[in-house]
């Protein structure tokens, strides 16, 4: 330890710190970063000093978390077990609860639950706080850890104390660990003609399944006249991988932007943009958003809009607009580290400020989420702020006129009244394309 010590001292810091002193480097010599000096000598004196035995990895780890701690909420340092996670969230299929979890206010805070899981069986709901979890307090805990924790063998038991708003007592609830299966695309056909897909997160097989989704739809709509318009839902969203967003923006756009990178100084990084093999018929496009569509769900939703293919209809979305890279390190961990923000077509960015919809149709979640209730990226402690946008345009859109949004228990979506307010308006859509 005490030569790795040293030779990180050496290399990095432009110092050596001997068992006696320390020899300066003269002035040419000199690092960029004087401060890793006084990193290296702190931990010569925990690894000699402390009245218990230290460990090495958990000394070294525990100051890059520190480091990468002090910057925005989505950089993180994972360790190589939490290098697993992220890889089976990426790949849609892990063994917990069935939750998704954010923190606001240093409470650990349900954002989604997953259809059929353990969690939505116990009926836990978006914005239920934990207070405890295998005992230990909820409150101020690292989100990796709590994953950590509520991951585990299927058929095996988590405990959790949860805090729902409007309740007097606390929820004590014994969840059964499961496979949670998150199927990324869920597709159905309505009524004249109008196909109905969902895309719950964008995982690496997110544009494979959407392609399939579609070509089914088209086969089914074949005997009834062919799809008349579609609804695309992207609420409760959290994002997820930003290539798979833009191969489900390249089905709908033929040309044009999709999505811009900039990092540090307005640098442009990258630019992805549609190509006109493989799109769809100009169908009447609905896109569904609210404020827990987030990401790479605001990238799609952002691209379509500018590119002026799709209505908005719902809340302003979450507004995390800045860009990831995972950095591998040689000994299976990795840094998570924010290195640009995303830009809609149009210039505008994403980042602490979401999309606002064409249509705002407020969603009653009973009491849990609705506009008023709603946290976003720029609630969240650390946060970047939105950048200065570039050619941003804010036009807005002359909807046809929509049919009231009310409807009979036997019509779709009548209990859901952002999604009944959506099909009013692309049937308006599609009427509006059908006149003569």
């Amino acid at each position: 330890m005490r030569r790795m010590i040293k030779a990180l001292a050496l290399v990095s810091a432009g110092v050596w710190l001997g068992a006696l002193g320390v020899a300066h480097a003269t002035p040419e010599q000199e690092s960029p970063y004087p401060n890793l000096g006084v990193f290296a000598r702190a931990l010569v004196h925990v690894e000699t000093s402390y009245v218990e035995d230290v460990d090495q990895d958990t000394l070294v780890y525990g100051a890059i978390r520190g480091m990468v701690a002090t910057l925005d909420p989505h950089s993180a340092f994972l360790d190589p077990d939490e290098v697993r996670l992220l890889e089976s969230d990426t790949d849609g299929r892990f063994a917990g609860v069935g939750v998704e979890i954010s923190v606001r206010d240093g409470w650990l805070t349900v954002l989604g639950v997953f259809p059929g899981g353990p969690a939505a069986a116990a009926g836990v709901k978006p914005g239920d706080r934990f207070l405890r979890i295998e005992g230990r307090g909820a409150r101020d805990m690292r989100m990796d850890d709590a994953v950590r924790v509520m991951r585990g063998e299927p058929g095996t038991r988590v405990h959790v104390a949860i805090r729902r708003e409007g309740e007097e007592s606390d929820l004590e609830l014994d969840l059964t660990r499961a496979i949670i299966d998150v199927p990324p695309v869920d597709a159905r056909l309505l009524p004249g003609g109008i196909l109905y897909v969902s895309i719950a997160s964008f995982q690496s097989n997110t544009a494979d399944e959407l392609d399939a989704a579609l070509d089914a739809g088209v086969r089914q709509a074949r005997a009834s006249g062919g799809i008349r318009g579609l609804m695309l839902d992207l609420r409760n969203n959290p994002g997820g991988l930003v290539d798979q967003a833009v191969r489900v923006c390249d089905e709908f756009l033929s040309s044009g932007v999709i999505v811009s990178t900039r990092a540090r100084g307005g640098r442009l990084l990258s630019e992805s943009r549609a190509s006109l093999l493989g799109t769809r018929p100009d169908w009447p496009m609905v896109v569904l958003v609210n404020e827990l569509s987030a990401s790479a769900a605001e990238i799609v939703a952002g691209a379509l809009h500018d590119q002026h293919r799709a209505t908005l209809v719902g809340d302003r979305t979450f507004g995390k607009g800045s860009v990831q890279n995972i950095i591998d390190l040689p000994d299976g961990s990795a840094l998570k580290l924010t290195i640009a923000r995303y830009y809609t077509p149009s210039g505008g960015s994403i980042q602490a400020r979401g999309i606002e919809p064409d249509v705002s149709a407020p969603q009653d979640l009973g009491g849990q989420h609705g506009p008023e209730g709603a946290f976003r990226e720029a609630d969240l402690e650390g946060h970047l702020d939105g950048a200065p946008t570039h050619e941003e345009s804010g036009a807005r859109r002359n909807l046809p006129r929509t049919p009231d949004a009310s409807a009979a228990p036997d019509e779709p979506f009548h209990a859901d009244t952002q999604a009944r307010t959506a099909y009013g308006v692309i049937e308006a859509l599609a009427q509006a394309r059908t006149r003569p």
